[in-house]
């Protein structure tokens, strides 16, 4: 009875460690890596080394793919999906807030008139980073809307790690 128990409980332990490591945060999805689909991409950084518990700011890069242009995070028109960082803060990591840059104005071949607030090609956000001293791995992703000339894509995420190292 006693060896039964024991070798219920390892099963029942591995069980449960294997659903922690399987566990997704709520952006992810089970796309490939590498979606060639993605219509923006994280180019960098993979790693930053900081002082720990001083702010620190650290630059995302991300590229738009070429003939493509996505919403700023402040669109002009309330109908139009904002671009937004989501971040997971692992124990240790705060990031206080993160500055995006200005749009460039984009007027659609369809209503010339109309002046959006776009990003296109590369762009870069500062998230303001504070860690305690140690190895922390940050994920988030970059929600946004992509368009070409003629029509609008469904939203997507864009994902993001930076393995942070705080001495």
């Amino acid at each position: 009875m006693r060896q039964w128990l024991s070798v219920a409980l390892a099963g029942a332990l591995c069980l449960g460690l294997q659903c922690a490591v399987s566990q997704k945060l709520a952006w992810q999805s089970d796309a490939p890596k590498g979606d060639v689909h993605q219509q923006v991409r994280f180019l960098y950084p993979e790693q930053v080394t900081l002082v720990a518990g001083k702010s620190s700011v650290v630059e995302l890069h991300f590229k738009v793919s070429d003939g493509l242009h996505i919403n700023s995070h402040e669109p002009r028109e309330k109908s139009l999906i904002p671009t937004q960082l989501m971040v997971g803060e692992p124990v240790g990591v705060n990031v206080a807030s993160v500055d995006f840059p200005a749009g460039t104005d984009y007027s659609p071949a369809f209503n010339p008139n109309d002046k959006l607030s776009v990003y296109t090609g590369e762009f870069v956000l500062r998230a303001h980073i504070t860690a305690q001293r140690g190895d922390h791995l940050v994920q988030a992703a970059l929600r946004y809307q992509a368009c070409d000339a003629n029509s609008c894509y469904p939203p997507k995420t864009a994902p993001v790690a930076v393995s942070l190292i705080a001495k």
